[in-house]
């Protein structure tokens, strides 16, 4: 009895070590490419259709403009710009992206997560304060470093991060991710903005506000006014 339950457990934990390695990243391609297409007759792959490769052309992996500064005229101050399978189709299953981000002074890019994906940013122009929140299974620790042009910083998948221009002037980063769609979660707009709204009561007592209060923020970020995307 006791070797079978050890057995179990051992094949237990291969199996969640196994699962871990296959469901962190965008899975590898099986083939040169997999430019994406809005066809539904073609072969569905990664939550993008293929296009069929005798068609594919230099276009499908390729786009500008990143040369150009975004609008930072919104409540958080900053921009992002981004480059992922929605606007280069060739990134499709290719497991990569790219964004722009423009910070107005004192702009921020605030907290967020990308579900899918591992950022690297690096600093263009300004100064940035940028970090990120690991797990509650490490205490919730701030990870965090001021950075200046040329400087580089990670954000883990999935991990809580931020950015802030502390600067006098504009500041423009820009950053790779580990997926060709990453996602964005920004905490504010989730909790507070969610649809339908998280019950008051709810955000009041995890949060330890008064109801109205929670009220308040609900009706400032449901409306989505001066949306940051």
């Amino acid at each position: 009895m006791d070797r079978l339950l050890r057995f179990l457990v051992a094949k237990v934990i291969l199996l969640a070590l196994a699962s871990s390695f296959v469901s962190c990243f965008d899975p590898s391609p099986l083939q040169d490419f997999c430019v994406a297409v809005d066809d539904l007759n073609g072969v569905f792959v990664n939550g993008k259709f293929c296009k069929d490769p005798k068609y594919v052309k230099a276009e499908d992996f390729f786009t500008s403009g990143l040369n150009i500064a975004g609008n930072t005229m919104n409540r958080v101050g900053s921009n992002v710009t981004n480059v992922n399978v929605d606007r280069i189709p060739g990134l499709n299953t290719l497991g990569v992206s790219l964004v722009r981000i423009d910070f107005a002074p004192g702009g921020q890019n605030p907290p967020h997560t990308h579900p899918r994906a591992t950022e690297i940013l690096v600093l263009v122009e300004g100064a940035l304060l940028v970090g990120f929140v690991t797990s509650n299974q490490d205490n919730n620790r701030l990870f965090s470093k001021v950075l200046y042009p040329g400087d580089v910083f990670v954000f883990p998948i999935g991990m809580i991060h931020f950015q802030v221009n502390i600067g006098r002037t504009n500041a423009v980063a820009f950053a790779g991710l580990g997926s060709q769609n990453p996602g964005t979660i920004t905490i504010a707009d989730a909790v507070f903005g969610s649809t339908p709204l998280i019950m008051p009561e709810i955000l009041a007592k995890a949060f330890q506000l008064d109801v109205n209060v929670v009220r308040f923020l609900e009706g400032r970020f449901s409306s989505k006014y001066n949306s940051h995307y």
